[in-house]
């Protein structure tokens, strides 16, 4: 009987990925597989997981699968998942697992093993893995069939997906999430990616029957995705597209993302929404920034604190290259008179000047001069470590007075595109104010709608600027926060709360003396 048990949910497993997910998600996890339920249309994960079988019981020749889907929507676990069942159904396959990261792609093959270790699947399917295989990113089963994880822009060798002259499916190579959201942006990381695609992931499938599956959100209009879809590729590509937001209106993923948070975003971060949730990349040449995100104020508002951030010329040629300092405050917002604990961040000046090197200085030191009338002076300048503004962080570093903070571009902290689309949505939710008829406002909020995704605009020097402000303010929070008031706060609850329990304590002391 037993046996007989065994067989059929065996059996019931092979036969249906999706049902093979349900099963082993929640041994590995502890928690259940939520299967979507959008209004007007099928499940995204039943369409995945019919799309994925199909895949592995219909052969062709040059063949890809191409499936854009917003994040957060289960993929990984799918495309995890799908590895584990292939293998429940032919030991012997061989895949490649790609994601923009050697780290990420481990941690997705790390997964699958994790999957196939288990008990269940041991006894149900019969396959194991090897007992020398201990490395998350490499391993073999019994029946020498290989898991690898790579990176999309790094070396991939001595691996290969699939095996030659087979009549049934052995394997393919999969792409999940090709790109880094935070790289994307920058033309020379999105080439290599592509160019590492056609030199090198291209040549690993042992026959050209193994197929590649490429899943993931956009995020480019010149993505990976786009030149796979460009009918440019030597492989025809089957295309899924499964946008958050139907034609009807309806949300793909409702249980994880509902409708009115979709919307939400379509407004405050619309270049996200259109590309990772649409699947449709606006051209990078749109404005990124509304002139009426930015809030009007008939008054300036009570200042927290005051700060300076610095946008200098990266050359010496003054006709070509600008330099830029704002004035900001920190302050509290308030609904109906009432403060809300979240910060906004004031415009109350800005400087565009193009100087020789050798007068920034003194440009500076006015432009400080002019802040220092404010009722409440700057603490605080930020100044990036490049060419010009090297020479004048060493020198106000001995100002008395204001403290110098020192910004450092990395290839961590992203390129300037992405600097700008993670404070979108902070300036689209109107954190970003201005008193009505500055002098300065005019020319900052024109400067802003030129802004663009692809570095169409000729100057960016001021953006810069705002961009440093919103981060180190509202981000970061090193300007200001009210966790400083928090503290004071606690402090003196706790000290209330000691001197309320040693009332009690002397009270329960007379208490039991006097019942004595």
């Amino acid at each position: 009987m037993i046996s007989q048990d065994k067989e059929q949910l065996a059996s019931e497993l092979r036969g249906s990925l999706l049902l093979f997910i349900r099963f082993f998600f929640k041994i590995v996890t502890g928690r259940e597989f939520t299967i979507s339920h959008p209004i007007g249309r099928e499940s995204h994960h039943v369409i995945i997981c019919r799309a994925y079988t199909e895949l592995t019981r219909v052969q062709k020749s040059a063949h890809g699968l191409l499936v854009n889907v917003p994040p957060g929507y289960g993929k990984s676990v799918i495309s995890s998942m799908f590895v584990a069942w292939c293998f429940a159904n032919y030991d012997k396959c061989n895949f490649m697992y790609i994601s923009y990261s050697h780290d990420l792609a481990s941690k997705h093959t790390a997964f699958i093993k994790m999957v196939m270790s288990c008990h269940q699947y041991k006894f149900l399917f019969g396959v194991e893995i090897r007992a020398d295989s201990r490395a998350k990113d490499h391993f073999v089963t019994s029946g020498n069939g290989e898991v690898s994880a790579f990176g999309s822009s790094g070396a991939i060798t001595g691996r290969n997906a699939g095996l030659p002259n087979e009549k049934v499916f052995t394997g393919c190579v999969i792409i999940d999430d090709a790109h880094k959201p935070d790289e994307v942006h920058s033309d020379t990381i999105r080439a290599s990616v592509i160019r590492n695609y056609q030199e090198t992931i291209l040549q690993r499938p042992r026959d050209v029957k193994v197929p590649i599956l490429f899943i993931g959100q956009r995020l480019h209009e010149d993505d990976l995705a786009a030149y796979l879809m460009s009918g440019k590729d030597v492989r025809t590509w089957d295309e899924i597209i499964l946008p958050g937001i139907d034609v009807a209106g309806n949300a793909l993923y409702p249980e994880a993302q509902p409708l009115e948070y979709l919307r939400e975003l379509q407004e405050k971060q619309p270049y996200t929404f259109s590309s990772q949730i649409q699947q449709e990349p606006i051209p990078a040449g749109g404005s990124l920034f509304k002139p009426e995100w930015f809030f009007e104020m008939d008054e300036e508002p009570e200042a927290l604190a005051t700060y300076i951030t610095c946008d200098t010329a990266e050359t010496d040629k003054t006709y070509n290259d600008a330099s830029a300092f704002s004035f900001w405050s920190v302050y509290e917002l308030k609904r109906e008179g009432r403060g809300t604990g979240q910060l906004g961040i004031h415009w109350l000046d800005t400087l565009e000047t193009r100087v020789e090197p050798k007068d920034l200085e003194a440009t500076f030191m006015d432009f400080y001069s002019e802040c220092n009338r404010h009722k409440c002076p700057p603490f605080i300048a930020a100044i990036e470590k490049k060419s010009t503004g090297v020479t004048l962080v060493s020198v106000l570093k001995s100002l008395r007075g204001l403290t110098i903070r020192e910004i450092d571009r990395t290839r961590a902290s992203g390129c300037k595109t992405q600097r700008f689309l993670d404070i979108q949505s902070i300036v689209a939710s109107q954190r970003v104010s201005y008193t009505k008829g500055a002098r300065h406002i005019d020319m900052c909020l024109t400067h802003m709608s030129k802004i663009t995704a692809n570095n169409t605009h000729r100057h960016d020097d001021i953006a810069d600027t705002m961009a440093d402000a919103v981060r180190l303010a509202l981000i970061d929070k090193t300007v200001y926060s009210f966790q400083k008031e928090d503290k004071k706060q606690d402090a003196v609850l706790d000290k209330l709360g000691q001197s309320i329990q040693a009332r009690l304590r002397v009270g329960r002391h007379r208490y039991h003396g006097n019942s004595s």
